[in-house]
């Protein structure tokens, strides 16, 4: 492949006039390789890969709409992005202390105009510009049942959309509670707690059930680009390059030197660079009991052919079958307690994730 597969020009940055204010969304389901797809998207040099920032769901809602924000309301949305992203969303302490460079933020932005989405947007470019790069990329995977909306509210936005077997996210979401002990020092054991709280076969079947659908309804949109993370790993030079095409940037040869870290199932490498072929089919090398494969396969049989995956013969052990449908309501109340903070809209929430 050459070193430019597009031939498009890179954008300029956003201050220029002229200038296309491109975003980037890459969304899925959780543990999809939204994390991966976001490093070799910021490893180009013309874009910022943001943290999970959690806009959308727990700092916007619909009924926001464009509501009209106070300066003092637009500077704590401003204060608060900030701290996010500056010590991460698990993290983040009081967002006051970024009062003072929020206020510059906000001054840039006309008080017509100063609606959450706009100030958000501000906040991209503004963080993107800093580092000197032209597009920010926000990677937050739950962002996938908001695609309508930010196609709305950014009509030049470019979403990316990770697929993943539904068995490798299974696996993924059973071990994501031991990421705190594999190199991500970062997680709080409070949140090791949560992702363990939130791991149940059915629910994690029906959240990718959820999630592949919200992204399937745009299909059409040429604007939406879904990328299966098998065909990733199989091909890292040649899916990075038709992703290029897609967000209007040359292909980099450095967007496939990332480090090796964020799984599921080993301690982190950040030495080893490159896209690690090894990670496709877990699920085959252990670690999900025939049960808990069954489950995920009875749910998501349909969306699993349809997008290239193949169900494999199975039968469930009896007890455990009636172990998991017994212990399914008290795990979903444990569930929902422990993420009741993290959904600024608890009924539009669970409806997004349950059509």
């Amino acid at each position: 492949m050459q070193e430019s597969m597009s031939q498009q020009p890179e954008r300029l940055a956003p201050n220029e006039p002229g200038a296309t204010r491109t975003l980037v969304f890459v969304v899925g389901n959780s543990r999809s390789g939204t994390t991966m797809a976001g490093r070799i998207l910021g490893s180009h040099p013309s874009i910022f890969t943001f943290r999970e920032l959690h806009f959308f769901e727990q700092l916007w809602s619909p009924a926001d709409g464009e509501r009209r924000l106070s300066r003092a309301e637009a500077e704590r949305l401003a204060a608060r992005l900030l701290c996010i992203q500056r010590e991460g969303y698990l993290n983040q302490g009081a967002p006051e202390r970024f009062y003072e460079e929020a206020a510059e933020l906000v001054a840039s932005v006309k008080p017509e105009t100063m609606t959450p989405a706009r100030i958000f947007e501000a906040f991209l470019f503004y963080k993107a510009a800093g580092t000197g790069k032209a597009i920010p990329c926000d990677q937050t995977p739950r962002n996938v049942f908001y695609i309508g909306e930010i196609l709305q509210l950014y009509p030049e936005a470019r979403v990316v959309n990770m697929v993943r077997d539904p068995r490798d996210v299974l696996l993924s979401q059973k071990k994501k509670w031991k990421r705190r002990f594999l190199g991500a020092r970062g997680i709080p054991l409070r949140e090791s707690f949560r992702s363990w709280a939130n791991y149940h076969p059915v629910t994690i079947s029906r959240l990718w059930n959820s999630a592949v659908r919200a992204a399937d309804s745009f299909s059409d949109d040429d604007r939406v680009y879904s990328l299966r993370f098998e065909d990733l790993l199989a091909d890292p030079e040649g899916e990075v390059g038709r992703l290029c095409e897609f967000a209007g940037i040359s292909f980099d040869k450095s967007m496939l030197d990332v480090p090796q870290i964020g799984s599921s199932s080993g301690l982190d490498r950040p030495e080893r660079r490159g896209i690690n072929q090894d990670r496709a089919s877990s699920w085959q090398r252990g670690g999900l009991s025939p049960t808990e494969i069954f489950l995920c396969q009875r749910i998501t049989g349909v969306l699993m052919k349809q997008h290239g995956y193949v169900p494999a013969e199975i039968t469930p052990n009896p007890l455990r079958l009636l172990w998991s449908v017994g212990t399914l309501p008290a795990k979903l109340a444990l569930a929902l307690l422990l993420n009741l903070r993290r959904m600024r809209n608890i009924k539009d929430t669970i409806r997004r994730r349950l059509s």
